[in-house]
């Protein structure tokens, strides 16, 4: 560790759906985002794991981020706990991981997965001055994501949401008997490993606030799971539109927002890429991709309000009008049949459009950077490293034959996860520099 030069603003990492384990699985990978630090003279970056609800919805995720970064008891919102049927407050943290957090002394945030759309529930908390009004959207220096669901997914509909009835869940659908599952836990918690901890303490779920009889009736039928107020139905298409129609997810011109937007490659490259040993442990990440591209999305109810724009596309494309691609990248306004492609494209669980921002491009700001500049293959040579960060725009960058568990959580020591880290850590290094030269 580097004890000279200036201090690196910490990151604090957000896990995702069914997610917890933290450092346990995650690895050796600050060796690697600490290179820009250490190879410059400054302290390493202190990295910091967030403690949230694996399968809470992402109101009250981000309760939990900011009460465990702060400290003190969680408070969902009177108006939130009354609609959804649970207690106003929940656990009590009696140190915060970082209690100076302000705009002052800002943190990087990096997310994976349901941990990406935690991060911009966050940020749209703070600016509307749900945890008061000395707190600000500027405590998020920066929104770092990868093969995260900014505008859903339709792999939550395989798996039992009801297409046209949502939050229903279809019984015994592999998502009723997730949901089962975690009813379980819930009521065993007090007896179960941390890694199990659900967050669930406002609900009242364990053996020591439930009856017997209450446990088997939410093994029947979860009142968790089928609300609003769970993780699955916040992965729905509906429930996105939900959010763009607030303007959850606007960027904000102090904040600086990158994604990592990962997609398997067609079964012909990946035939001749990888290898046996690869193709076999990856094979039901596969099916599960080949499931999510042929989706029927016009079985959806309401319809996604990005099928709109795929029709305007298709509509132009039977003109004659040809799709502005740039940089291999659909341009979402003019897509023609590409934009069908990208709809489908995925990593295995999550479509590759819904991984770029909250927003169709033409509705924020964006730069989306060649896929010939994949980071994952290699650093130096990128033409966008020695670019300044520029605030308030998503910088969307592609990995190409990657699925969702390619790069996080899972720590192999692969020279992918290594150049990935390797990238990242560059870019919050140049994003301090910027914040600390940034006229007061």
């Amino acid at each position: 560790m580097h004890d000279s030069g200036p201090q690196s603003v910490p990151l604090v990492i957000v896990e995702g759906f069914l997610s917890s384990a933290g450092a346990i699985v995650w690895g050796n990978f600050e060796q690697h985002s600490n290179f820009a630090c250490q190879s410059n003279g400054e302290h390493d970056r202190r990295t910091i794991f967030a403690s949230v609800g694996p399968v809470s919805s992402l109101h009250d995720r981000a309760c939990e981020l900011f009460y465990s970064l702060k400290g003190g008891i969680v408070d969902y919102g009177q108006k939130h706990s009354e609609e959804n049927g649970h207690a106003r407050f929940g656990r009590r943290y009696e140190t915060g991981s970082y209690p100076e957090w302000s705009a002052d002394r800002p943190l990087h945030f990096f997310g994976h997965s349901m941990g990406g759309p935690t991060i911009i529930k966050l940020q749209w908390l703070l600016a509307t001055g749900f945890f008061g009004k000395e707190c600000s959207p500027d405590m998020i220096l920066s929104v770092n994501t990868v093969s995260s669901p900014f505008r859903g997914t339709q792999l939550v509909y395989s798996l039992g949401e009801d297409r046209r009835n949502a939050p229903a869940v279809r019984p015994f659908s592999p998502g009723d008997l997730l949901a089962k599952g975690v009813h379980v836990a819930a009521y065993l918690a007090p007896v179960l490993p941390r890694i199990f901890d659900l967050h669930a303490v406002a609900r009242g779920l364990s053996f020591r606030e439930a009856s017997l009889g209450s446990f088997v009736r939410q093994l029947a039928k979860s009142e968790w799971a089928e609300s609003r107020d769970a993780t699955p139905y916040d992965a729905t298409f509906e429930a996105a539109d939900e959010r763009e129609a607030m303007r959850e997810g606007a960027v904000h011109p102090n904040t600086y927002y990158r994604s990592y937007s990962a997609s398997l490659a067609d079964g012909n490259a990946q035939a001749s890429s990888a290898s046996w040993v690869s193709r076999l442990f990856t094979w039901p990440i596969h099916a599960v991709s080949a499931v999510i591209a042929n989706f029927d999305f016009s079985t959806l109810r309401p319809i996604p309000a990005f099928m709109e724009t795929v029709a305007a596309a298709r509509r132009a494309s039977k003109m004659g009008t040809d799709a502005n691609v740039e940089d291999g990248v659909i341009d979402v306004a003019t897509g023609g049949d590409y934009l069908s492609a990208a709809l489908r494209a995925n990593d295995g669980v999550v479509p590759l459009f819904s991984q770029w921002h909250p927003f169709e491009c033409r509705s924020t700001r964006c730069k989306h950077y060649s896929h010939n500049d994949d980071i994952l293959e290699g650093f130096e040579t990128k033409s966008y490293i020695h670019l300044p960060p520029e605030a308030g725009v998503w910088n969307v960058h592609h990995l190409s034959n990657t699925h969702h568990f390619s790069v996080v959580p899972f720590w192999l020591g692969a020279q992918s996860q290594k150049a990935f880290w390797l990238d990242l850590g560059h870019w919050l290094r140049a994003i301090d520099a910027a914040h600390r030269n940034r006229p007061t």
